[in-house]
């Protein structure tokens, strides 16, 4: 990076010596905990350190949330029963209906749970690795241009931000998600460097797959990592653009090869693809969990600002930094755009394929894009999706702090330093006041802390002598004390429902201030009560972490309606979780079901009830509509049919209501439940309303 002394920075492209260089005398063992010469002895061995530290972070009492999601892990158990559910990522093992995402992250969760026997630790075993591995991978994508101590640097941050602490322990998507993405920079890296296609087309297969995890949100990297390789790759101009093009062909076939087996597949021997409205899962990625999901409609709802904090907070520039996503990411955003910004200024006169300036455009470019679509998005977001923004941040936090810290002997570097230290200092004692009774302390220490070290850099950092060092990892104390700290609080704290957050549990919510949503207490898998935060909606309430027993807690402040169930109520496909019910405490009905043969043991409207049961009893249970019961699948027809087959032994009526103005017209839940009340006879069991199918009036 080219500071303001007249000495040019060529540390910034030399620190990319390869740590895999020609072979010497030291044993292979040396190698691998130290490396090779090219890097420093500290280098691999901070590595093996960083990765262990992250391990015990993300494993450490893993089983604690239970189920998690229960949405997802009742498909995760229908795919250890059905290798078609797996699949299709289908949420029962009858294979009636999918989740209303791909089913990337199942296939990853279903073979450890086929390996291992399916338990909660073996179904969020892979999450907590993908959350080391993708550490390391973002040590080394950063540690090739710009050195060793930049990649540690990110790995830190990025372990320890704690929307990543939450989701590399969860079993929602977004770990597999940002994993890929991850790996996909990497490999953009090494391609970069040489303009070698062999590097790139895996860049495309691991986006393509990202599709398949989470659909056109795995994309947003893509102008970041099409301008980098288009910039800085050290090969003519249309050998850059047929490079690009091969990995593009790369991306879609990755990714649309299974677009194309679900196209092709006969419809009426696969499971109905939830979230859709013409059972297409192309209609699925440009509709509801696509361009719904920017600009509002296609099923989605609670955006705009209009889902209050659950569902992202208002629209705007200052989305990121507000009350509902403000403690999962923001606290080093404020001093990674100051970074960028400085760095983008310092390499304005860098040459083209200079390495200083890719990696800011590569990392920069990846904020820019997710953050700007984040923050105006219309459709569902939830406070989670931020993770995708950790890797970015960490990166330019690692290399924009080193790289001024090597060329601290100017002091426009050093006023930068100073700046990015003061500003970060000011935000987490913003963020932390957030949750004012929890250890108060802590934003007077980062606060006092960060601006002692400010002064000391811009005043002194350059004749620090034997102290450099000791300032050095004092502003780094300072500087990643909040997050650290809220990112072990997340870890230590078992999370349910559908909306998790991060942080601590306070009265207003869980984690980041008043009406931030939240999660329950417990879950069926834990034998916890499942008891919702204060102000959560109480029994019976119909939104993905609403409250009761079993669910996720909305997490709204004392006496405030609940965001999640009214938004839920009113139509919007969430993103997994099913909500509370008198059905899933219900043991008698465990019991009948657990003694229950047959295709489906039984039915019900919606997922609140199928996935708890599903999971309580083993056996599979159809979600009549899908998520919120508004699919229009199975049609009356199909249902009579599965009926008269002897598929279905049991409708539960608890929850037998449509949800979702979008599709009321279209789902058939209104007219499968005034035939089965019609023809069939009610009892109750335990408490709840159940028909026996086989047995008409």
């Amino acid at each position: 990076m080219t500071t303001a002394t007249s000495r040019p920075r060529t540390e910034f492209d030399a620190a990319s010596s390869d740590i895999d260089g020609p072979a010497n005398d030291e044993s292979r063992v040396t190698r691998l905990l130290y490396g090779s010469p090219a890097q420093p002895r500290w280098a691999r061995p901070g590595l093996w350190l960083l990765l262990a530290a992250t391990a015990v972070l993300y494993l450490w009492g893993l089983s604690r949330s239970g189920w998690a999601n229960d949405f997802y892990a009742a498909a995760v158990q229908a795919g250890t029963q059905s290798w078609k559910a797996l699949l299709f990522g289908s949420l029962d093992a009858g294979n009636a209906i999918t989740v209303d995402k791909p089913p990337a992250s199942l296939w990853v969760m279903g073979l450890s749970g086929r390996l291992f026997g399916f338990s909660s630790f073996s179904m969020l075993l892979p999450q907590a690795l993908m959350g080391v591995a993708s550490v390391g991978l973002l040590y080394g994508a950063v540690r090739r241009w710009n050195g060793p101590a930049a990649g540690l640097l990110a790995g830190v941050v990025l372990a320890l931000t704690p929307v990543a602490a939450l989701m590399f322990r969860f079993n929602n998507p977004d770990a597999l998600l940002v994993l890929l993405l991850v790996a996909a920079a990497y490999c953009t890296v090494r391609a970069t460097e040489n303009g070698s296609g062999r590097w790139l087309a895996p860049a495309g297969v691991a986006v393509g797959f990202g599709f398949l995890t989470k659909m056109l949100q795995a994309f947003l990297v893509l102008p970041a990592f099409g301008l980098v390789f288009l910039v800085a790759a050290p090969i003519s101009l249309w050998h850059r653009i047929g490079k690009l093009l091969g990995s593009v062909v790369a991306l879609v076939v990755s990714g649309g090869w299974f677009v194309v087996l679900v196209s092709l597949w006969p419809s009426d021997s696969r499971p109905f693809i939830g979230g859709s409205t013409n059972n297409s899962l192309l209609d699925l990625a440009l509709g509801y969990n696509g361009l719904g999901r920017v600009l509002g409609g296609s099923g989605n709802g609670g955006g705009g600002g209009g889902g209050g904090t659950a569902f992202g907070g208002s629209t705007g520039i200052t989305r990121l930094f507000g009350a509902s996503m403000g403690t999962e990411i923001s606290w080093l955003l404020p001093a990674a755009l100051i970074g960028l910004a400085a760095g983008l200024w310092f390499t304005r006169r860098s040459p083209r394929v200079g390495r200083g300036r890719a990696a800011l455009l590569l990392w920069g470019g990846w904020l820019f894009v997710t953050g700007i679509v984040f923050s105006f998005m219309q459709g569902t977001i939830h406070p989670y999706y931020t993770v995708a923004l950790a890797p970015a941040i960490a990166a330019l936090v690692g290399i924009t702090v080193v790289e001024m810290w090597r060329g601290k002997q100017s002091m426009l570097t050093r006023l930068v330093l100073g700046v990015m230290s003061v500003t970060t200092g000011v935000w987490n004692f913003v963020l932390l006041d957030r949750t004012p009774d929890w250890y108060p302390a802590l934003r007077w220490i980062v606060l006092i802390g960060s601006i002692v070290v400010a002064a000391i850099v811009v005043f002194g950092a350059h004749r620090l002598g034997r102290f450099t060092a000791v300032v050095a990892i004092a502003g780094m104390l300072f500087g990643l004390a909040g997050q650290t700290a809220y990112a072990i609080q997340t870890a230590a704290t078992p999370h349910t429902g559908s909306i998790p957050t991060s942080g601590p549990v306070t009265d207003g919510g869980f984690g980041g201030g008043p009406g931030a949503g939240g999660t329950g207490a417990g879950s069926p898998a834990t034998g916890g009560t499942g008891a919702a935060e204060p102000g959560a909606g109480g029994p019976g309430a119909g939104g993905p972490g609403g409250g009761g027993p079993g669910a996720g807690g909305s997490g709204e402040m004392p006496g405030k309606t609940s965001d999640t169930e009214t938004t839920d109520r009113a139509g919007n496909h969430d993103d997994g979780g099913p909500g509370s019910s008198v059905s899933n405490n219900n043991t008698a009905l465990q019991e009948l079901l657990k003694n229950t043969n047959g295709r489906w043991a039984a039915a019900t409207i919606g997922a609140h009830t199928a996935g708890s049961l599903e999971l309580a009893t083993g056996t599979s249970i159809m979600a009549i509509g899908g998520f919120t019961g508004s699919d229009n699948s199975p049609t009356l027809a199909q249902f009579q049919q599965y009926v008269a087959n002897g598929d279905i032994k049991y409708f539960i009526a608890d929850d037998a209501q449509g949800h979702g103005p979008d599709h009321e017209s279209e789902g058939s839940s209104s007219e499968i439940t005034a035939w089965v009340k019609a023809n069939f006879t009610a009892t109750t069991v335990g408490g709840s309303t159940i028909y026996n199918l086989s047995q008409l009036r």
